[in-house]
């Protein structure tokens, strides 16, 4: 489970979360969304233990996430907007050092991510170089990482990118399954109709507070809108498509 109350980041006098409170329970996939620059990547680090609120608590996994960051961190699964990871490596050798991090038998480990490896299409390349991947490979690699000790909640900042279709699908079911083995799921992203299509429940920030929560229906319903697409720009204030795109045709023909 996931609990945050009153969670707030300030870097120096610009608020980047502003008194967040949520809960996300266990079998529950939260889809957290927002415009660029509305916090959502801030609220995921300050849950993640990365960086340090400014007021408020927050909860994963039964553990205070000040007091016992490592606790923490045993219990859950990140995958980060941009990730980093030793590319020199194999992806074998990458996913040993990440289960080694996580006291997990190699023998076990190896089955593990060839298994997870295997799932995503890339167990061909598992002795080849990480500088050698794509994108979309070295993605793969990573929501491997982050699930290779099992976590019992997954944090995914935008999990998707670089993922070809089919790799996408299979993320997607995979995490439904997850969901239902009573994996606690916290998923951010800008693709609203993956977010739709998965998440059992929605929150929408804007400018670090948060504005609505509850199912994609029924915030579609309240904000009396078409799609939760047109619900997410009544919310945030963002122009209409159709209006934007016919302006700028309109201006590049006068110039």
């Amino acid at each position: 489970m996931i609990r945050a109350i009153d969670l707030t980041k300030r870097f120096d006098k610009n608020i980047a979360v502003d008194h967040v409170t949520l809960t996300v329970y266990p079998g529950e996939i939260l889809g957290f969304l927002g415009t660029n620059g509305a916090g959502k990547s801030t609220t995921v680090k300050m849950l993640t233990g990365m960086l340090q609120p400014t007021e408020g608590t927050a909860e994963v996994a039964g553990y205070d996430v000040l007091r016992s960051p490592m606790e923490v961190k045993r219990r859950i699964g990140y995958i980060p907007e941009t990730g980093a990871m030793y590319e020199n490596l194999t992806p074998a050798e990458y996913l040993d050092f990440v289960a080694s991090l996580y006291h997990i038998d190699p023998a076990v480990a190896e089955s593990r991510f060839n298994d997870l490896l295997d799932l995503f299409g890339i167990l061909h390349a598992r002795d080849q170089r990480i500088s050698e991947f794509s994108k979309g490979m070295k993605q793969k690699v990573l929501i491997s990482s982050a699930l290779i000790h099992r976590p019992d909640v997954l944090f995914l900042d935008e999990p998707l990118n670089g993922l070809d279709a089919n790799a996408a699908m299979i993320m997607k079911e995979l995490l439904k399954k997850l969901a239902a083995q009573g994996k606690t799921i916290f998923f951010s992203s800008h693709i609203l109709e993956v977010v739709e299509r998965v998440c059992t429940r929605i929150i929408i920030i804007d400018r670090g507070q948060q504005i609505i929560s509850g199912t994609a229906r029924s915030i579609i319903e309240d904000t009396d809108s078409a799609s939760l697409e047109d619900a997410f720009s009544r919310i945030t204030g963002v122009r209409d498509t159709e209006e934007v795109t016919a302006d700028f045709l309109a201006a590049l023909e006068r110039v």
